[in-house]
């Protein structure tokens, strides 16, 4: 590998620390707003883009910034493992912008200011997660995460949204502490802490009792966001954000940061051989194996959609951290590599829960009988991912559990593939219901035998009753606002075609939309063509991507450059996959 100076790793944090102010200042003109999101998004994966080519090629790309403390650079330093997390990290960003827009306007959310540059600054302390040289970079940016997804789950300002982003904080900030002490431990041990391909030379020969308190210290600390187990609940309850927040932060940028620490601490700081010899893999993966098969068994008994997808979360994260504990080639393959599948799928899911959310107030699993003739393609996109999820082939979740199976085996970990397969089979177990209703139920009690699915129409676009009708479409508000918002630009509001809300009218503004609280409306669902009329194309485009995504890397993963990432990452930390 070559170091070469370059200020592209800083350009990526900072255009979306650029973009928040402009954000905040066109608070008023929700237009201007969501196009700084938007250019902001295009510019940093277009950034983060361009050094995919050199970092293939052997180049590592390095912005110094100078000295945090003695001996302690504050440098930005874009290496294959690094470029993994800042990539997917970046490129989701755009398409979940997109559907933010569509769904903070469906459901004339409050605060969308706020909430868009809360969303750009996440994303700028994320980049720094990614590409941070060091542990105390990394910790930085760890915290900083920390700081800026608060305001996105506590937006709702409910006394529920509220609790769960004080237990957010709560958890993640003694997280961050265990990092802290670990990386002074580890500082203290060898003089550095600096990653280094393959790990830090002196911990090979550092007091074997203190080198292991550091790895516990280091990965309880970073598990906390990985949600493994029992540090877990603070992700289910996270549930209270908005649906976009519950995607891309939960599902991505958040709870990634943590198995990205893992992987950092695993590959990086001690790297394999050192992890094996101090016999500390094992209780790693043995922790990731009891959380992937108990969140599939609490997920189960979850009734609210998001919260079922919550604990499958956990479940697949584990996965991750899993293939890390392992530590044969194709293990470590397959769990790095589920790091872009799972994203894709559960984003792709996420995205389905708040379209149905937003388009028919439904949350709960029990009430979406025959909802499939309702958002056809949404439910079909779903039962996709959900395919992906439990390791069904040609979606992307195969690729990856098929390379932690192998790799558990060539370990001579069979136990662990064991519970891999009775995962997969519990994955089936909670998503292939949500399908069947949806598709082969009917809502109506009485006639449980009736098709949706085969009864459907294939014509045009059908409106809702109580929506729009075939030609007058469903407006979609441009701002829920503050009382600010509301007031200051007129005419740019006027542009937009849409009213303004009052913030604290926003939820019954939504309710309003549909005249009903969940479920099917009184006469059952309506029809509606696989043309999309079944939600705006803000949300449907980001949906049927992620889901396009998902199947790309589970058919041609050769292709996908996230493989090819993942293999030089286990090929520069000398592990053969």
């Amino acid at each position: 590998m070559t170091d070469v100076a370059s200020l592209r790793p800083l350009a990526a944090v900072l255009v979306s620390v650029v973009a928040i102010p402009l954000i905040l200042g066109s608070h008023g003109r929700p237009n201007l707003r969501e196009a700084w999101t938007m250019l902001a998004a295009l510019t940093k994966v277009a950034i983060v883009g361009s050094m995919v080519p050199g970092v293939l090629s052997g180049t590592v790309y390095v912005t110094d910034l100078g000295t945090i403390v003695a001996d302690v650079g504050f440098v930005l330093r874009v290496d294959a493992l690094g470029l993994l997390f800042g990539l997917l990290a970046s490129a989701l960003w755009v398409v979940t912008s997109l559907y933010s827009i569509g769904y903070m306007r469906g459901l004339s959310e409050h605060n969308q200011t706020r909430y868009f540059a809360s969303f750009a600054a996440s994303l700028a302390t994320a980049i720094g997660v990614a590409f941070a040289s060091n542990l105390v970079t990394l910790f930085i940016f760890y915290e900083l995460l920390t700081v800026a997804t608060y305001p996105l789950v506590a937006h709702d300002e409910t006394d529920e949204a509220r609790a769960a982003g004080r237990k957010y904080l709560a958890y993640t900030f003694i997280g961050g502490v265990a990092v802290l002490t670990g990386t002074l431990l580890v500082y203290f041990l060898t003089g550095t802490t600096a990653f280094s391909a393959g790990g830090i030379a002196d911990l090979a020969t550092a007091d074997p009792a203190l080198a292991r308190l550091a790895f516990g210290l280091l990965a309880g600390g970073f598990g906390v966001k990985a949600a493994l187990m029992p540090v877990h609940s603070w992700l289910p309850d996270a549930m209270v954000a908005p649906t976009p927040v519950s995607g891309l932060l939960h599902a991505v940028a958040v709870v990634k940061s943590g198995v990205f620490g893992i992987a950092r601490v695993t590959l990086d700081v001690f790297g394999p051989e050192t992890v094996q010899d101090l016999g500390v893999g094992l209780p790693l993966a043995a922790v990731a194996a009891f959380t992937l098969l108990t969140a599939s068994v609490i997920a189960l008994r979850q009734d609210n959609l998001k919260r079922r997808l919550a604990y499958s979360t956990i479940s697949q994260l584990s996965y991750i951290v899993l293939g890390l504990g392992v530590l044969s080639g194709d293990a470590i393959v397959g769990g790095l590599l589920h790091i872009p599948a799972h994203a894709f799928m559960k984003l792709t899911l996420f995205f389905c829960a708040g379209a149905i959310h937003v388009e028919t107030h439904t949350d709960d699993i029990s009430d979406m009988a025959g909802i499939g003739k309702r958002m056809p393609l949404t439910m079909t996109a779903f039962a996709i991912a959900a395919a992906g999820m439990a390791g069904i082939p040609l979606v992307a979740g195969f690729v990856s559990k098929w390379y932690l199976l192998i790799g558990s085996v060539d370990a001579g970990q069979a136990v662990f593939a064991i519970a891999l397969l009775v995962s997969g089979m519990l994955n089936i177990a909670y998503f292939w219901p949500i399908v069947y209703q949806a598709f082969f139920e009917s809502e109506d009690e009485d006639d449980h035998d009736s098709k949706p699915l085969l009864e459907g129409s294939f014509g045009g676009r059908f409106a809702v009753a109580d929506r729009a009708t075939a030609s007058e479409p469903a407006a979609v508000r441009a701002d829920g606002g503050d009382e600010a918002e509301a007031g200051d630009d007129h005419a740019e509001s006027a542009d937009s075609g849409h009213d303004e809300t009052d913030a604290d009218d926003h939820h019954d503004a939504a309710a309003d939309h549909d005249h009903h609280h969940g479920g099917p409306p009184e006469g059952g669902w309506e029809r509606v063509g696989w043309r999309g009329g079944e939600s705006t194309w803000f949300m449907l485009g980001p949906i049927l991507t992620a889901a396009a995504g998902a199947v790309a890397l589970g058919v041609v993963p050769a292709a996908a450059v996230f493989l090819q990432i993942v293999q030089l990452v286990a090929e520069n930390v000398g592990v053969v996959a």
